[in-house]
């Protein structure tokens, strides 16, 4: 698969963004995409689409589709977790009113190989390894699907597996998105970037925010002069300064979750190769000599590095471009977000053909 470079960088634009200010992400978008933006926006008043979001876990799929929805209107963009609905169905089988409803719902509109008596079984022994079976996860969504105002939807969890990709494309269908375009998302993002991201992430035990002590750290970074190490304190004032946390097996990184990699990256040229949808290609990482000629500096992921004041007491906080290799073993540059939104918002004029 080749998924090219996309240029964000604008030639006598010299101005530096805060990107992690949503004001200031706003003036960033406006003048990096603002015909697109407003093409998008004409676009949404009285029309929709269902996107499909591809990419390997935790290659930023939700991020992406908020993103989007922060800058076209967050009133006309549904982000639609399949992981969440499934999540939410586990809690609906504990409370036996809405079981009772959840039962009567899939009697009605269930329709596969498998015996009903097995599909319920199935729902009610699920793990996280085993995948539902496709029909039964069709007919959740549609239960959930009806529950929404018609919106444009990003649809993140489906496809998850080979013998799902002929299914997306009757999918807008099945939800009754009968005129909608549908876009396959593809996104391509290194391993070592997904390896770094899980190995620093920290997460609050009260709130559950999550960031990055490497890579996204808190406005609050404490010493432990005992154990000889930094830790995250979290930005929520509701929080209290409560330490924020790996999870646990994060420091082993992707080697926990490797098969599913390759099978997300199987998924992901299977959806490559077919004809007939229109597609949208993100990449993350940018090869090293190539980045000063497509983006701002301001626009790559920095590396915080940090060190402990013995004199004032204080941590000291610097950055570092983020070199990692790719999958391909070439030095590359990780992006932040926006630029990638950027890309995103442009590629999706063309799809849509505005």
């Amino acid at each position: 698969m080749d998924f090219p470079i996309f240029k964000t960088k604008i030639k006598g634009l010299t101005r530096k963004f805060n990107l992690s200010d949503p004001k200031e992400r706003g003036m960033y978008f406006k003048l990096k995409a603002a015909p697109e933006i407003k093409k998008i926006k004409n676009y949404l008043e009285k029309n929709t689409f269902v996107a499909y979001l591809l990419g390997k876990k935790n290659s930023g799929k939700g991020t992406y589709a908020k993103m989007f929805g922060e800058v076209v209107g967050e009133d006309k963009i549904d982000h639609f977790s399949i992981g969440d609905m499934i999540r939410g169905i586990d809690e609906e089988l504990k409370d036996e009113k809405k079981k009772k409803e959840l039962i009567s719902f899939l009697e009605k509109n269930y329709r596969g190989w498998l015996p009903f008596e097995e599909i319920i079984k199935s729902l009610e022994s699920r793990n996280t390894k085993a995948l539902l079976p496709t029909e039964l996860i069709l007919a959740l969504v549609k239960k959930e699907i009806a529950k929404r105002k018609k919106k444009s939807v990003f649809i993140d969890g489906f496809p998850r597996d080979l013998d799902q990709i002929s299914y997306s494309l009757f999918f807008r269908d099945l939800i009754g998105y009968r005129d909608d375009p549908d876009i396959f998302i593809l996104i391509d993002v290194p391993e070592a970037v997904i390896d770094e991201r899980i190995k620093w992430r920290r997460v609050c035990p009260l709130c559950q925010t999550s960031r990055n002590l490497k890579l996204l750290p808190t406005s609050n970074i404490k010493y432990n002069e005992n154990k000889k190490e930094f830790y995250l304190i979290c930005d929520n004032p509701n929080c209290r300064g409560a330490v924020m946390l790996p999870k646990e097996g994060d420091s082993l990184g992707i080697k926990p979750i490797k098969e599913r990699l390759k099978k997300d990256q199987k998924l992901i040229k299977q959806a490559f190769s077919l004809y007939g949808i229109p597609k949208v290609l993100l990449r993350n990482s940018i090869p090293l000599k190539s980045a000063k000629k497509y983006v701002d500096n301001y626009e790559i992921t920095p590396e915080y590095v940090f060190k402990w004041d013995e004199k004032s007491k204080k941590v000291k906080i610097g950055e570092k471009p983020w070199v990692i290799l790719d999958d391909e073993g070439v030095k590359s540059v990780s992006l932040l977000a926006p630029p990638v939104a950027v890309s995103l918002i442009k590629q999706m004029v063309k799809v849509l053909e505005l």
